[in-house]
Formats: C-alpha cells, structure tokens, sequence
C-alpha cells in the first residue's frame, strides 16, 4: 500500500469534531446475508445467518461485521459495584444472568481500490467468537484480499484473528499499531508486572511482532490511503486509536473501546477491567464524549449492539447512546 503523508493534529483529538467534519453520514441499506453452505432450516428451527450492514461514506463502503460475543461479568466494571452495573443492564432491558453482553464488531472499509480492515476480533479467545472469516466469505472477500489491517489497540479481541491457528491470517496485508502499544505489549517488564487476565494479550502481542514483517508502528495520527486516518484516542491503553472515514462531505469515526454497552457514555468514571490507566482512560472520555455529542458525529464502536453504529446525544443534561438509522437510507 502507498505511503502518504503524515498529518499532525492538535491535543488528541481529531480536528473534524472541532470543525464538523465528522457532522453526519449518508447511510445506505444494509442487508443480513445468510452464511454460505448454511443447511436449509426445517420447521420450527431458526436459520443460521451472518449478520452484514452496510454504509456508504462519499467512494466508500464500510461494511459492519461480527466475530461473535461474549458476556462480561458485573464485577469487569470499577467505579460501579456490580450490583449497579446489573442494574443499569436491567433497566436498558440488556442484563443477562453472566453479565453485559459484549459484541465484537469489526469494519470492512472498501473504496474500488483497496480493502482495509479495522481490527480482526478474539478469533474464538473469549465467548463464543471466531465469526470475522465466514463473515468475510459471505462478501466474497478472502482474507488474502486485505490489503491492510488497522489494529486499535493489542487487547486480545481486536488481534487475535490475525494469528488464529498460530499463523499470518492476512499475509498480503500491511499492519498499522500504535508504537506505544506495541511497545507496551511486546515489553517482558510490563508483561512481568502484569495481572493474569493480561497475559494473553502479551503473548498475542508478541506472536504478532513475529508473524507480520510488514507491521508498521506508527506515530500518532496519520493517514492511511487518502480518506482514511488515524485518531489518536489513548487512555484505554497507551497506544489507543480511531479511524475517520471521510469522503464527500460526509464521515464516520471508528472509536473502538472509547464506548461500552450500558456504563457509557453516560459516566466517564465507569471503566473496563482491562484499562490499567484509569485516569487516562476517563480524561479521554471527558473530552471525547462532549465533543461527539456537540458535532453530532456518526461513530461505530466494537463492542456496542450490532453494527455498532450510533451517535452521543445529550439529552436532558445527560449522555446517552443513540443508535444510529442506518437501514435502507438513501
């Protein structure tokens, strides 16, 4: 893929949501696709499909797909007893007896010309996931056709596809990480020091290193092709990024574990158990999620309900998530 140049943004945050380029998106439909080779379904029994959705920013098409899910225990949610945290589910209809259900949604971004994927889901590592590549064969798309892969962060649920079975799952691809996380992730100290839910993600980060000698570490925000950039957002680890997608007019930010399900964006002070920054994790929110809500930014995040599409609204003096109308637009 074609090196462009690097842009530099100030304090963070992407400048579109300062200055409205991240205002909207125009949507088209979206399809649910059953997946190949499915057995027909006798009576009574439910057909199987893989769940697509499709939106067009400008010359792109960015397709929402899952690797499944897994639900996270009421306890994965310091700044909140679990007992809050249960409750809140209730009260949104989503609490499910194991915990807060957790999607993993991943992003096909096509323009004609090339084909990049942002994140490569948990490839059966957590819940019941490892969907991404019957989902991508229903598009017709192998994963030798990728011509990049844009890794948000080195928690095992967004890498762990790229080495399922021990190997280079995109071998044509160029891979984009934040230096700091691999950095961090590939740093036996850290590794050393870290808790045991950690550990897979530093084994993961280090047979990544290994397996992709195209891996490119990048330094904070940049582009990828023209259209496609890099945010930076850390907190949630120390190499944390987004990706806008603007053409047009129109744009999409792809923000990763900034959101998720039932704790945000309502409080900035509710966390993930993997964070090992808080503070840097609930300064970035504070910023993020006020400016999201002010330009009316049409986001996609990983782990909110299938597509993963939707705005921060304030409503009442409060945040709130609002899913966005994605289906047969126009």
């Amino acid at each position: 893929m074609p090196q462009l140049s690097r842009r530099a943004f100030a304090g963070g945050i992407p400048l579109g949501l300062l200055g409205g380029s991240l205002f909207g998106g125009s949507l088209m439909a979206g399809s649910a696709a059953p997946a190949l080779g499915a057995t027909p379904a006798t009576a009574g029994s439910p057909v199987s499909v893989t769940p697509l959705a499709q939106i067009r920013i400008g010359r792109f098409t960015v397709t929402a797909l899952t690797d499944g899910y897994a639900d996270m225990p009421y306890t994965y949610f310091p700044g909140r007893s679990p007992a809050e945290v249960e409750q809140a589910a209730t009260a949104q209809f989503t609490a499910r007896p194991s915990g807060v259900r957790f999607l993993f949604n991943q992003y096909l971004v096509e323009d004609g010309e090339h084909r990049i994927l942002i994140d490569a889901g948990p490839a059966g590592s957590i819940g019941k996931t490892g969907a991404l590549p019957e989902a991508l064969d229903v598009l017709g798309v192998k994963r030798d056709q990728i011509d990049a892969v844009i890794v948000t962060h080195m928690h095992q649920d967004h890498m762990g596809g790229l080495i399922a079975g021990g190997k280079n799952n995109y071998p044509k691809a160029e891979l984009y990480i934040d230096r700091r996380d691999v950095t961090h992730w590939t740093d036996p100290a850290k590794r050393n020091g870290a808790p045991d839910y950690l550990q897979t993600s530093f084994r993961m980060a280090d047979d990544v290193v290994r397996l992709y000698p195209k891996l490119q570490a990048i330094d904070g925000e940049r582009d990828i092709v023209r259209g496609v950039s890099i945010v930076d957002l850390t907190g949630h680890t120390p190499g944390h990024i987004g990706v806008r997608i603007e053409d047009g007019g129109q744009s999409l930010i792809m923000v990763s574990d900034m959101v998720f399900p039932v704790v945000h964006p309502g409080a900035t002070d509710v966390f993930f158990v993997f964070e090992q920054d808080q503070a840097a994790a609930k300064a970035m929110r504070d910023r993020f999620f006020p400016l999201a809500a002010a330009e009316g930014a049409l986001i996609a995040a990983t782990h909110m309900p299938f597509p993963g599409l939707g705005r921060i609204v304030k409503d009442r003096g409060e945040m709130r998530w609002q899913v966005a109308d994605w289906a047969l637009q126009d």
